[in-house]
């Protein structure tokens, strides 16, 4: 297995089945550092036509302008169109091998959009160079503040080129990072009390009500949070990642691997073997649904396909890196409800 592609697996033992390296690097803004504390003000557009943001890192980014060159990671690009802000520059997982749009890149159209680079330790620098362009926004899966997607190869090149703004999403529930996104969203002009976003983030609340009481009436059910490669399954364990800590505080009886099989991977996820797949009963399993893992229509282990679960139906889909909207993450929830609801007890 490639450096790369062992990096995306482990990351996504820090997302998905709980994981992230500490891969992407930590890029200083290229404005005042406000604060070290990473507070939620955002100032936004000041009368003067000027704009700055304070990120989740504490760094203050300032421009004399709305920036309107914006480069963002796929998912955080797929989040600020949510609000009408479209982003021309992109990079992370946007396209797949068929030029699909990825999961990752939402309801934009993949087509018109400016690709630094598809992959994971992928960025085309003199491209984003010769964009020009304003800030860099990302998302952040470490303490340090380490830019999602960025690599350590040629982040310091790109520091020099635009200041960045991290949206942190780790050791988080599900609600802050959506508040600091549509914070974001708001300081580069979205009207965060249009109907269409105030409806959203009410389908949202609902949703989580929802589920809630799902959990609560049914808090036999257990459920697992599971990633599939090649050679190994990784099961989940619920610290730092923002959906499964979200559902966790809402109730759900979700499996967790013990801290000394997570100690290897950051306590992040357990790796088990194909052979080992059936460690943990579970009734519903969720399954990452990023293009960099195999999908469980595509999964042939025999150990798989006799998991009580999957001979159920009641495998549903996890986005790891969920599009942080109201509108996006909404299904997440309600899914996760619905699947509560209906399961049958089979673990």
């Amino acid at each position: 297995m490639s450096n790369a592609r062992t990096a995306r697996f482990s990351r996504r033992g820090l997302l998905a089945a709980g994981g992230a390296l500490g891969l992407g690097a930590l890029v200083t803004a290229c404005g005042s550092e406000d604060s070290k504390d990473g507070g939620s003000d955002a100032k936004g557009v000041a009368k003067s036509g000027s704009w700055s943001f304070k990120d989740d890192r504490g760094k203050t980014v300032s421009l004399d302008h709305v920036p309107t060159k914006i480069v963002a990671f796929t998912g955080v690009a797929a989040a600020l169109y949510d609000y009408g802000i479209e982003v021309k520059g992109v990079f992370g997982p946007t396209k797949t091998k068929d030029g699909k749009a990825d999961v990752q890149a939402g309801d934009m159209d993949v087509s018109k959009l400016t690709v630094f680079g598809n992959r994971f330790d992928q960025f085309n620098v003199e491209q984003y160079a010769a964009f020009q362009p304003e800030v860099l926004i990302t998302t952040t899966f470490d303490a340090a503040g380490s830019l999602w997607y960025v690599p350590l190869a040629s982040k310091d090149k790109i520091a020099k080129l635009a200041p960045s703004v991290a949206v942190s999403v780790f050791d988080r529930q599900m609600p802050k990072p959506l508040q600091r996104m549509a914070e974001l969203a708001g300081s580069l002009g979205a009207d965060l009390k249009a109907a269409k976003v105030v409806e959203a983030k009410k389908r949202f609340e609902a949703a989580s009500e929802r589920l809630r009481k799902a959990a609560k009436s049914r808090p036999e059910i257990k459920v697992l949070a599971g990633s599939a490669s090649d050679a190994i399954f990784y099961v989940s364990g619920s610290n730092f990642s923002i959906d499964l800590e979200y559902f966790k505080a809402l109730g759900v009886n979700l499996v967790e691997p013990p801290e000394k099989a997570k100690k290897a991977n950051g306590g992040w996820f357990e790796n088990l073997s194909w052979e080992n797949v059936d460690k943990y009963p579970a009734d519903i399993i969720m399954m990452d649904d990023r293009a960099s893992t195999i999908q469980p229509a595509d999964i042939t282990e025999a150990t798989w396909k006799k998991l009580p679960a999957v001979k159920a139906g009641q495998v549903i889909s996890r986005s790891p890196e969920p599009i942080l909207s109201y509108d996006k993450c909404t299904p997440l929830v309600e899914n996760l409800a619905k699947a509560i609801e209906s399961a049958k007890k089979v673990s």
